[in-house]
């Protein structure tokens, strides 16, 4: 384990989460994953914190409205969201693209998992996600 930061583009929003990454993060290519790139890499509630930005985010419900999307109101840039109905219960995503202080060589070596969350096959990987 070890605490990152992460941040959004204009820099209004700026979490704190301690993560694995030698652990699989999570690639989903559920409508709202596959439109804005999000890649998780998982904290558990007592292991995440927002340092600043509370006021600057707006948060997107869809569908059955497990899953909290949170967004930067100025930049729209998503840093984390919430899985509320996850194998390991509630849970914190933080997006790995905004991870400060990662090199090329870093984003390479993390493990990724692919979901079908599209179908709400969570345990499975999709058909179709060599694109993910």
């Amino acid at each position: 384990m070890k605490t990152y930061r992460a941040t959004c583009h204009c820099g209004a929003v700026r979490v704190e989460a301690d993560l694995d990454l030698t652990q699989p993060t999570f690639r989903c290519n559920c409508s709202v994953c596959r439109r804005n790139r999000f890649w998780a890499a998982v904290a558990r509630p007592d292991s995440f914190r927002v340092l600043a930005g509370d006021g600057e985010m707006t948060q997107y419900l869809w569908g059955r409205k497990k899953n909290e999307h949170w967004f930067c109101k100025h930049c729209g840039v998503r840093v984390f969201g919430i899985g509320n109905d996850t194998p390991i219960g509630r849970m914190y995503g933080v997006n790995v693209g905004c991870i400060e202080g990662l090199e090329d060589a870093d984003f390479e070596a993390i493990p990724v998992t692919c979901v079908d969350g599209a179908h709400d096959r969570w345990e499975s990987a999709p058909e179709h996600g060599r694109w993910l």
